[in-house]
């Protein structure tokens, strides 16, 4: 199974990158960067919410029902006028319910990291929510996913297989502080030099830059 980074490597990954920078005119690159951070974060946030039951219901039926994968199938569509405020306002709901109170410090993070303001984080995410939910129903379908095990399975790999009962490596140990993250700054400082930097060390994340979940 592809990672999320690889796919975010692919034509359609570059695509939606394009996409996004133009419909929140943020600089291409750095839009880049904020996906190549934001994207693991989020389906770390969802793999511990589907690690109950309920959690992984919820995220099911709306895997089932209203995020299909649809919307990967008119990005020319979605992109071409301007996103559709129902996307973004959907993407805000995504993003309160699968971040919730740690939505904050996780768009400060990866704010403070890729050189733009966390307002500029949120609106790439708003769009970008919407797109990965898609990604993972299209995903779902395919893998025919029907249980929490599948469903932990699924977002285990493409997260690149790291799945909560192997070994912790460095990236999970960023994604964890990052979600645990309570907005007052701090995380900041517990994670510097681990995102962007040490890109020449492919254990630290800023080999996650590079698709390091997808290899």
């Amino acid at each position: 199974m592809e990672g999320i980074l690889d796919l975010l490597n692919s034509d359609i990954g570059k695509t939606i990158i394009s996409g996004v920078s133009g419909s929140t005119g943020t600089d291409q690159n750095k839009t880049g960067n904020v996906l190549t951070m934001a994207l693991p974060v989020l389906m770390k946030a969802m793999e511990r919410n589907a690690s109950t039951p309920e959690g992984a219901q919820g995220l099911m039926g709306a895997l089932n029902n209203k995020h299909d994968g649809s919307i990967l199938d008119n990005l020319s569509g979605l992109f071409g006028g301007g996103v559709d405020e129902t996307v973004t306002t959907d993407g805000d709901k995504i993003l309160g319910h699968v971040l919730g109170g740690r939505r904050q410090g996780v768009e400060q993070v990866i704010g403070q990291k890729a050189g733009i303001d966390a307002g500029s984080v949120g609106n790439i995410l708003k769009i970008a929510a919407p797109i990965l939910m898609g990604m993972l129903g299209k995903q779902s379908r395919q893998n025919n996913v029907s249980s929490q095990s599948d469903l932990t399975g699924l977002l285990g790999g493409l997260l690149g297989g790291a799945s909560q009962s192997g070994p912790v490596t460095r990236e999970q140990t960023f994604l964890e502080q990052v979600l645990d993250s309570d907005g007052d700054g701090s995380v900041i400082d517990d994670v510097a030099g681990m995102v962007l930097g040490g890109s020449k060390n492919k254990g630290g994340l800023g080999g996650l830059l590079g698709g390091l979940f997808g290899k």
